[in-house]
């Protein structure tokens, strides 16, 4: 929830059992990494069989196997391992309930072994921008992105009034599940994804598989620098804030009201942080993710972002509670 806090640490097993959960995940994600749950989906393997699969060390691999049956995730049985239902369900590629978006968080862990160098230099580690990232990381990025946009988006989009032949211009929308969303919610409305060159080809392929391409369509673009299509209700920033530094969201949000019809409005979903940036705890996190993974993003605060808006010319609301860990803030643009 928005403003929940974690319980306090009360004794040194506590800081230990924090430190600990490195062993599980990092079991896991290699796993994922190496292929393990896909090669054990054919059926039950030796650990022989399953170093040969992934081209793995036997002992090395024999090792991680029985750790991953310590986890619950896989069985073993008569020296044969298989599958776990839940790694049956979530762990194999193809699979409905896969997990696409585990290659990210591998690639999360990368980034935030730099954590402590961040902190000492303030600097992040140099990395390709999005536009310019390999195919196989952009499609475990959007992959992540939208199996959390998924879940959220019927929580967010009724927050959202979007008046009857309506247009919503979702700017960085992705995998366009918010643009989905609105475009099913809605009386006869149309959405639009804007997004760079390279991520737009992936936002088709989901749109078409939620069975919405005919109600979404797609415009390429930086948010960063170029302007937007005109003539829209509803202009939606969803995760796209904690990206940027503040001087770029100034001008973000110029753009974004320039977009606007007359009363129309600039809906902000994001980490939106306490004035004392301590809570929501994991939007405290994610400052430090945007530390390590860009150049002058962070989490901001409710007065950063209704300044932001005032200067763009619209009147900020209340921040509301999204009822999904994030915060929701509306700006109208003055009607004519």
């Amino acid at each position: 929830m928005l403003r929940e806090r974690p319980s306090s640490f009360s004794t040194a097993e506590d800081i230990m059992n924090t430190v600990s959960g490195l062993f599980s995940a990092r079991v896991l994600l290699t796993a994922h990494e190496l292929g393990v749950f896909e090669v054990l989906d054919r059926g039950p393997q030796s650990p022989a069989k399953v170093a040969m699969a992934i081209g793995s060390d036997p002992r090395a691999t024999d090792r991680l196997l029985n750790a991953l049956v310590a986890l619950g995730l896989i069985e073993k049985k008569d020296g044969l391992l298989t599958n776990g239902p839940i790694a049956s369900m979530h762990l194999v590629p193809e699979k409905p309930g896969f997990l696409a978006g585990l290659s990210h968080t591998a690639h999360l862990w990368e980034s935030w072994s730099t954590l402590t160098q961040a902190v000492k230099t303030g600097k992040c580690m140099e990395r390709p921008a999005v536009n310019d990232a390999g195919s196989a990381w952009l499609s475990s990025f959007i992959a992540a992105m939208h199996w959390r946009a998924v879940r959220q988006a019927p929580r967010v989009v009724p927050l959202v009034d979007v008046p009857e032949n309506g247009r919503v211009l979702d700017v960085g929308g992705g995998s366009g599940a918010y643009s989905a969303e609105f475009a099913r919610r809605g009386k006869n409305v149309r959405a639009v994804v804007f997004d760079l060159p390279n991520v737009l080809p992936l936002t088709r392929s989901y749109l078409e598989r939620e069975g919405v391409s005919h109600l979404v369509d797609t415009v390429p673009g930086d948010y960063l620098t170029d302007n937007f299509p005109a003539g829209f209700d509803v202009v939606f920033l969803s995760a796209i804030i904690h990206s940027n530094p503040p001087e770029a969201n100034v001008r973000l949000f110029e753009r974004c009201a320039a977009a606007l019809a007359p009363g129309g409005v600039l809906v902000v979903q994001d980490f939106i942080m306490e004035p004392s940036r301590t809570a929501p705890i994991f939007g405290a996190f994610f400052a430090l993710n945007m530390l390590v993974g860009t150049c002058g993003g962070d989490t901001f605060t409710e007065n950063e972002v209704a300044e932001w808006m005032r200067e763009a010319g619209l009147d900020p609301g209340a921040l509301s509670d999204t009822g999904v860990g994030t915060g929701l803030m509306i700006g109208k643009k003055p009607a004519e």
